[in-house]
């Protein structure tokens, strides 16, 4: 099907400004547009044809600058407001918001302000709901996985698909010379891709069919997904090992033993209230302890401004840590540098009418090789897309970045015909028109998303230790760290165990020192 930008609806005019991020800019003023808003509540704007969120061009020029040096020649010195406050967080995700909330159950009189250069809360979404009818597409074929037989019909070598319907319903014992804990060290030792292709040396086609199954929840595809996590989740191809699923193994990373047992799904960031204030869109550029409060400086816009402290958490990027506060020692400050964060795209498209999705009988779909590797209806009528932009191949670490790297690069008219194009290949044999089925494209683009995870076979000292997290957490005078990839645990799931730690560190010390309290002094009007 040969589809052209009019039949994508790609002639509507689009408001927006198709911009790369890194641009190079001639004076500061030029970092960020529109300067820095302060609310107590998240506001939506007027739905456009596309929209882009997330890290935008703006919410990233001041971090970069910062990181790449180029900050500090164009800011001016900065402005004490006056403004005193118990606790300043910097990062208004889960993790910032946690600790807001955990210190004001605490002190429910505290002053507490949030920043972040976003301009929403709540950091990257959870993608995906649980159960229904699943749907995978090879070029432009979709198979029901619900069907009898599907496999049979899936359009790939005869060859791979016998080697399908073997790693789903018999297959051998790879490893019978190995006791069970020896086949788990040798699962833990190779990703899921290496396992078909060396160990049971299906056919490519085989392989490739399987290896988006991992991006819907981990962002990066089965060439950096770990074969003994494969196996904890249930992928096919484990069945003749033999080995005991009443318990994980020692192996499996912190994500899938929690799942094992139970755990709750990843929770969004609290709401606050209006007990804490909120600036949005106010990239924070220095943190400093002082004799007698912290200083915390950020830019709003035009200036920095500057506001003092009784506690400060970083709830941020912990790699961007050592760029705020430069005082640190140099082993927490490689340490913090080694979380490297897995990029994603989340699209969600407003659709006319939603009858042609439920004419493909499933829930959701997956493709093998797209630019947008799943997709779902969310009732009433939008559609959610998921893109993972990790070079899996070069593993979480190096393909987070030279996948990042490329996002950054990638035209805003790219991500929207993309996502016009998927759903058009999709839903048109279903009487779906996307330029006129389709309403608005919000895209929130994350470069920096998925907080990293310790596992196998890509950290050789999990599961014990010593983690590099270890060294990059802690307090540091009236500073703590509390992003969620501080803690060796599960990505979004420590968000709230890391703020709860923080809050914790600097309120123990606040009951031994008993420091003056800031919240007497006032705003200026």
């Amino acid at each position: 099907m040969s589809l052209t930008p009019h039949d994508l609806g790609m002639h509507r005019p689009i408001s927006r400004r198709d911009l790369f991020d890194g641009v190079a800019v001639s004076a500061l003023s030029g970092f960020v547009a529109g300067g820095a808003a302060e609310t107590l509540q998240d506001t939506a704007a007027p739905p456009r044809p596309f929209t882009l969120r997330g890290d935008t061009s703006e919410a990233l020029s001041v971090p970069h600058a910062l990181r790449d040096g180029r900050f500090w020649e164009y800011a001016g010195p900065p402005e004490p407001t006056g403004e005193s406050y118990d606790l300043v967080v910097v990062g208004a995700g889960r993790g910032g918001m946690s600790a807001a909330r955990e210190w004001l159950r605490r002190d429910p009189h505290a002053r507490v302000l949030v920043l972040d250069s976003h301009d929403e809360v709540g950091g990257p979404k959870s993608f995906g709901r649980q159960g229904g009818a699943e749907g995978v597409v090879v070029g432009d074929t979709l198979v029901r996985l619900s069907a009898p037989g599907w496999i049979d019909r899936l359009p790939i070598a005869r060859s791979a698909r016998r080697d399908l319907r073997m790693l789903h319903h018999d297959p051998p014992d790879w490893f019978p010379a190995l006791s069970p804990a020896g086949k788990q060290e040798r699962l833990a030792e190779l990703t899921y891709s290496q396992f078909l292709r060396e160990v049971c040396g299906v056919h490519p086609d085989a392989e490739r069919f399987c290896r988006t199954m991992s991006c819907r929840e981990w962002a990066y595809d089965t060439r950096a997904f770990g074969a003994i996590d494969a196996w904890g989740t249930g992928y096919p191809g484990f069945g003749g090992l033999g080995l005991d699923r009443a318990e994980p193994s020692r192996f499996n990373s912190p994500t899938v033993r929690r799942r094992w047992h139970g755990g709750d799904p990843p929770q969004p960031a609290p709401s606050l209230d209006g007990r804490a204030r909120l600036r949005l869109s106010s990239p924070v550029v220095s943190v400093r302890d002082g004799a007698g409060a912290a200083t915390v400086g950020y830019f709003d816009g035009h200036r920095v401004l500057t506001v003092e402290a009784g506690a400060v958490i970083l709830a941020c990027w912990s790699a961007m840590v050592p760029y705020l506060v430069p005082d640190l020692p140099a082993e927490r400050r490689r340490a913090l540098r080694r979380a490297v964060r897995v990029p994603l795209l989340h699209a969600t498209v407003r659709v006319r009418d939603p009858r042609a999705w439920h004419r493909l009988g499933v829930d959701r779909v997956r493709w093998t090789d797209a630019y947008w590797s799943a997709a779902e209806l969310a009732p009433p009528a939008e559609v959610h897309l998921l893109a993972t932009p990790c070079r899996s191949e070069l593993g979480p670490d190096a393909g987070s970045a030279a996948g990042r790297r490329e996002l950054l690069r990638t035209p805003y008219g790219v991500l929207e015909r993309t996502v016009r194009d998927q759903l058009a290949r999709l839903l048109g044999p279903m009487g779906f028109d996307p330029a006129g089925d389709i309403e608005a494209i919000t895209v929130n683009r994350w470069g920096h998303a998925v907080a990293p995870e310790y596992c196998r076979p890509w950290h050789a000292f999990y599961p014990d230790g010593p983690f590099p997290a270890d060294a990059a957490r802690g307090r540091f005078g009236r500073i703590a760290i509390a992003g969620s990839d501080s803690m060796p645990a599960a990505r979004a799931d420590a968000a709230g165990p890391a703020a709860v730690r923080a809050v914790a560190e600097l309120t123990s010390v606040r009951a031994v020192e008993e420091p003056t309290s800031v919240r007497a002094v006032e705003e200026p009007t």
